[in-house]
């Protein structure tokens, strides 16, 4: 999915944000991240997706402050607050296995973890829409879910956010708990408030299914920068389940038939998909044109 003149606000109030968290105290280096990021626009490859803009962002922040994690106090926090919610979750999910609904409710739950977002700017009560979950995925689009994920099929989530892997550690356990042979997939650097191994480790994800990294150093699985091995474990995968907006930006368009599992978050997404703003998101992938699926992989 390429990138819009209508992502260039986004882009400009991430760069306000980030130069403010990087540089507190120095006037002078957030002017500086912010006329070199100005500078950087027009030269900027529209053709990725944007996720691979931010990189740049994210590179040009840290070669300007030294900064090599922003996110690193936020990202714990997140953790910690959603571990905290994590046994009354269970509880639910565990009640909800007597009508058949716990795996439906696991991926529910998980999706609306991705609220918490650190490359957009959104209010929310994320207890309250914990609460109110059920309904929030169209039943149709669950249901194909459950299908594929049968016993013995291999299942690969591309995770997103920190707090938000703390959800998915819900639906691992239902995936896991079905047959599915699951794997989980990470960051391989920091960026935004997104996952990495640190994080699977510190909320027991590691101790649930194997946990991989893919290599990207971006906020969303940009296929060029994923490792040969990932893309291959891409390929060989039963069933993707991707997390997070930006994981949708990076794959629709270039390969097919991945579960996409986020909130939408932009006009330009709803417009998309055919949601409305906040609207929980759970769709399959489309390839528009050829030389999809990861460098001429072939697995739908």
């Amino acid at each position: 999915m390429d990138t819009a003149l209508e992502c260039m606000p986004c882009f400009k109030r991430m760069a306000v944000r980030e130069a403010q968290i990087a540089c507190p105290n120095d006037p002078d280096l957030r002017e500086e991240i912010l006329t070199r990021w100005e500078a950087l626009l027009p030269r900027l490859n529209m053709d990725e997706p944007p996720p691979a803009i931010a990189r740049l962002l994210a590179e040009l922040v840290r070669e300007v402050s030294g900064c090599r994690d922003l996110y690193v106090e936020d990202k714990k926090a997140a953790n910690e607050f959603v571990l905290g919610l994590l046994p009354s979750l269970e509880e639910r999910v565990e009640a909800a296995r007597a009508t058949g609904d716990s795996l439906s409710l696991a991926l529910e739950l998980s999706i609306i973890g991705n609220y918490i977002d650190r490359g957009v700017e959104l209010e929310f009560d994320l207890e309250k829409e914990l609460a109110d979950v059920a309904g929030s995925v169209s039943p149709d689009a669950l249901a194909a879910f459950a299908e594929q994920a049968r016993p013995g099929v291999s299942v690969l989530i591309l995770g997103d956010n920190t707090g938000e892997i703390v959800l998915d550690t819900l639906l691992v356990r239902e995936l896991s708990r079905l047959g599915c042979d699951v794997t989980y997939a990470v960051r391989s650097k920091p960026v935004l408030n997104d996952a990495t191994m640190a994080d699977a480790k510190a909320v027991g994800m590691t101790e649930l299914c194997p946990v991989v990294e893919s290599g990207v150093d971006t906020p969303g699985t940009v296929l060029s920068r994923c490792t040969p091995e990932f893309l291959q474990r891409m390929r060989e995968s039963d069933v993707i389940l991707s997390k997070g907006q930006g994981n949708f930006e990076a794959l629709n368009g270039v390969w097919a038939g991945v579960f996409c599992a986020f909130k939408v978050k932009c006009p330009r997404i709803a417009r998309k998909t055919g949601l409305n703003f906040g609207e929980s998101a759970l769709c399959v992938s489309v390839c528009e044109g050829p030389g999809g699926n990861g460098a001429g992989g072939d697995h739908a």
